[in-house]
């Protein structure tokens, strides 16, 4: 209040500082707008046009709007900024024939009802009785062009302008007295109050501008998406026999194919095939078939130059970490002490950097050369995975067979080894024969000399022979266990089949579903359930079954899973572990999972909680008390 009040001295003080006559009307109005007031004659009319006023300045209220301190002319400082809850200073307006006093300014606003949508009408409550329609147009006149006044007996109207705006600046005047002329009567003074009105014609007007903006977006829009849309396809011409014939040779033609395709399918879907074309279809028809074998090269060619360039990059990443480990074993040797006290102190710095930088660069070269072969074994896995089970579950307990033919390549590359060695060691011997026999001339020297290396010769000729043999020996051990591979493969199909049958004449006999893995139908068969048919083949997976990790995929598996309920002490039941995982791999399923914990009863351990209803298995981690009971 006190800064305002200020502001207004401040202007008055300025006001009182002019010299201009007032009897020049048109100096005292450019002097009244330059400095934001508004320029009213004796008699209330303006003395300057609107577009001569200042901008944002109120003719028609005639009150003090803010001034712009960058206006030429004026050299003030700018005010500070006005809090929201400070009331406005309004000031007295006169008219012709009443005058409007504001409300005291420490009293609250005038309360205004919710906007209607598109208003332009007001309600103006607490007039004069004495008022007239004149004398509110001429009020009112001041804010905007009325088109309508609908004055009622009980001192209220309604006022209907022609835009919406100037609704704003007639809610200004709610909350001043008007009183009319000079008298003091009750009945020519009153406290007017305006509001927003809501009329039919206001909310008619504001729906149907509504609808042409939704007309013209919509218009908008599909002249957008009119720009946007594909052109149309051409027209597909319809048939002939001089067509038929023309798009015959152009099937041909490996260019033109695929339109081509698209003609033949609609004139066959359109109908065009009877008896007469019948013919002629079918040889566009086996035209279309004759290049499936050249799509078919095409795809493996690609497929090949995929592998190629796969094997390309893994050849180069290799040769870059080769190279590497060679940097890294020059620093390595060059961190050693004969080496390592012959430089100086920021050679070593500088050394100590280098080898740090390129230990780093490597270890991330290895594990993106790990991680690219730890997605070919997930591809071959996920092959794997996609045959049939029966063959993947002969594939897992057949791993013994595959260790045992690994250790016999390994022994056969060892013999072969030895015998390029033998080999060798022939051939130098042959040649020292030879530059002996030329060298000396002494025939008994060289008869000595020959009959030495020839007794040498004929003991690695039989060594060798002895190799070979060996050699044919373990290809015959190899072939008879590949034949005992296949024995014990067709032999574990038969037990499948039986196990199958047996499952569901179980089945027949009780009337209840049988659950469970093959540990589990093993363990009723051990109670008298399934016959010891099965036994065997549970003898013959016994290795299996308590043996190690087949794969690197297994080994993740166990290591999540050994992770997983070492968090979880009272276990976990098989589908909440399965959800788990499959996060990680949603590839692996709960048989995967419950086959690897029962082959390692020394890390898993599966037990029975709740009663009744809510008795579930549970797995739970024994790794650390094996351990320790060993």
């Amino acid at each position: 209040m006190a800064s305002a009040a200020d502001g207004v001295g401040s202007l008055g003080a300025e006001q009182n500082h002019l010299s201009v006559p007032v009897t020049d009307h048109g100096a005292w109005a450019t002097a009244m707008n330059n400095l934001g007031i508004v320029p009213v004659g004796i008699g209330g009319q303006q003395l300057v046009s609107d577009s001569l006023c200042i901008q944002r300045f109120n003719t028609g209220l005639g009150l003090i709007a803010p001034i712009n301190p960058m206006m030429a002319g004026i050299s003030l400082v700018p005010p500070p900024p006005i809090p929201p809850d400070m009331p406005v200073i309004k000031e007295i307006i006169h008219c012709k024939s009443c005058t409007l006093f504001p409300q005291n300014p420490n009293l609250p606003p005038p309360s205004t009802r919710e906007r209607p949508p598109g208003c332009k009408t007001v309600f103006v409550g607490g007039l004069p009785e004495s008022a007239t329609e004149e004398i509110i147009r001429e009020v009112f006149n001041q804010c905007g062009e009325i088109n309508a006044i609908r004055k009622s007996k009980k001192n209220f109207c309604h006022i209907r302008f022609s835009e919406e705006f100037m609704v704003d600046k007639a809610i200004y005047l709610s909350g001043y007295r008007m009183r009319i002329g000079s008298s003091t009567d009750k009945k020519d003074s009153g406290r007017i109050h305006v509001d927003f009105a809501q009329a039919r014609d206001d909310l008619y007007e504001w729906e149907c501008k509504q609808r042409l903006l939704a007309r013209e977006e919509r218009h908008r829009r599909k002249i957008h998406e009119d720009r946007l849309r594909p052109p149309s396809p051409p027209p597909i011409v319809h048939y002939s026999e001089h067509e038929a014939a023309l798009l015959a040779e152009r099937l041909k033609d490996d260019h033109k194919f695929s339109e081509a395709t698209a003609v033949l399918f609609t004139w066959v879907d359109r109908g065009e095939v009877n008896r007469r074309t019948a013919n002629h279809f079918y040889s566009m028809i086996q035209s279309a078939n004759s290049h499936v074998r050249r799509l078919m090269s095409e795809k493996a060619q690609h497929e090949e130059e995929l592998e190629r360039a796969k094997e390309a990059f893994k050849n180069a990443l290799l040769a870059i970490l080769t190279q590497f480990e060679q940097i890294t074993a020059v620093f390595t040797a060059a961190t050693r002490q004969k080496a390592w006290d012959h430089f100086s102190k920021a050679q070593r710095k500088n050394i100590d950097i280098w080898r740090k930088q390129c230990e780093e660069l490597r270890n991330a070269h290895s594990e993106e050369i790990m991680g690219i072969r730890r997605e070919e074994e997930m591809e071959m896995s996920d092959d794997d995975s996609d045959e049939n089970p029966s063959k993947k579950m002969c594939t897992e307990e057949n791993g013994v067979c595959d260790q045992t033919q690994a250790s016999l390549k390994e022994e056969n590359d060892s013999l072969r080894w030895q015998l390029d060695a033998y080999r060798n060691e022939v051939e130098l011997l042959r040649k020292e024969q030879s530059k002996a026999g030329r060298a000396d001339d002494n025939h008994t020297c060289a008869q000595t000399h020959t009959h030495s290396p020839e007794a040498q010769i004929q003991l690695l000729q039989q060594s060798m022979h002895n190799m070979q043999q060996q050699l044919l020996s373990l290809q015959e051990k190899l072939t008879s266990k590949e034949a005992e591979l296949e024995q014990t493969r067709e032999e574990h199909r038969h037990l499948e089949g039986e196990v199958l049958s047996l499952r569901d004449k179980l089945l027949s006999d009780t009337g209840e579903p049988v659950e469970g893995t093959n540990g589990e139908l093993h363990e009723k068969g051990m109670n008298g359930c399934i016959p010891s048919l099965y036994l065997s083949r549970d003898r013959r997976s016994e290795v299996i079954m308590k043996g190690g990790v087949a794969s690197e995929k297994e080994a993740l598996l166990l290591g999540i899973i050994s992770t997983f309920l070492h968090v979880h002490p009272f276990g976990a039941n098989l589908e909440y572990l399965w959800s788990y995982i499959q996060r990680l791999d949603s590839k692996v399923s709960t048989g995967e999972l419950e086959r690897l914990m029962v082959r390692l009863p020394s890390m898993f351990r599966q037990e029975l909680s709740g009663v009744g209803a809510t008795l579930e298995k549970r797995w739970k981690f024994c790794g650390f008390d094996s351990l320790s009971s060993a």
